[in-house]
């Protein structure tokens, strides 16, 4: 093959690669699918959380809203694994960051007045709305938006996953709290309305 001859099948290679790059494009585009979307349903769970504040050792007062699990806070491997920890303070049931605790963290706690649980669609933009170093009481029917401690996603990115929480028992007597809740699996995405169902 000669010079010219090289060139013209490099241009006509280019040109295929294009043309199927706008083509898939296209089909794409005309599904209204986004390939990197994270695709949820909704799936809200029932946690029962105890109060640091008991005297009991080893229940469980934190939660992990990324892997949906309850923590044992007191546990020596649970640093940097729970988002939020139920306590007693002033005769009141709270939620705790583990930065309120001394523990370095990102997760936040932001109180949506005035809105249903079905109401908050997308958690706040506004970082200011989300208490990271005080205690925030828990109020019977009121809804919350829990922004999670920074975590591993896809390609070595950092990020912040979002849940909604409702309080549905705030047991001062017992020192305990029930709350549902429900959340996005995509990476620093706000959107708490579910892709799917």
């Amino acid at each position: 093959m000669n010079e010219f001859e090289n060139r013209y099948a490099g241009t006509r290679r280019t040109a295929l690669v294009a043309t199927l790059a706008i083509l898939a494009m296209g089909a794409l585009s005309a599904c209204g699918d986004d390939p990197f979307a994270v695709r949820w349903s909704a799936d809200p769970d029932t946690v029962l959380l105890y109060s640091l504040g008991r005297p009991e050792l080893n229940l469980v007062a934190g939660y992990d809203f990324f892997n949906r699990r309850a923590v044992r806070v007191e546990s020596p491997d649970a640093t940097g694994s729970w988002d939020v920890a139920v306590d007693t303070r002033d005769g009141r049931i709270v939620l705790v960051t583990p930065q309120v605790l001394g523990v370095d963290s990102k997760a936040g706690i932001a109180t949506m007045e005035g809105l249903t649980f079905d109401e908050v669609t997308e958690a706040p933009a506004d970082t200011t709305a989300y208490v990271t170093d005080v205690a925030v009481p828990m109020t019977e029917g009121a809804v919350y938006v829990v922004r999670t401690n920074r975590r591993p996603g896809a390609f070595g990115s950092r990020c912040a996953f979002y849940a909604k929480m409702q309080a549905l028992n705030v047991d001062v007597t017992a020192q305990t709290l029930t709350f549902v809740f429900d959340g996005a699996r995509a990476c620093n995405s706000r959107d708490l309305v579910p892709t799917e169902g």
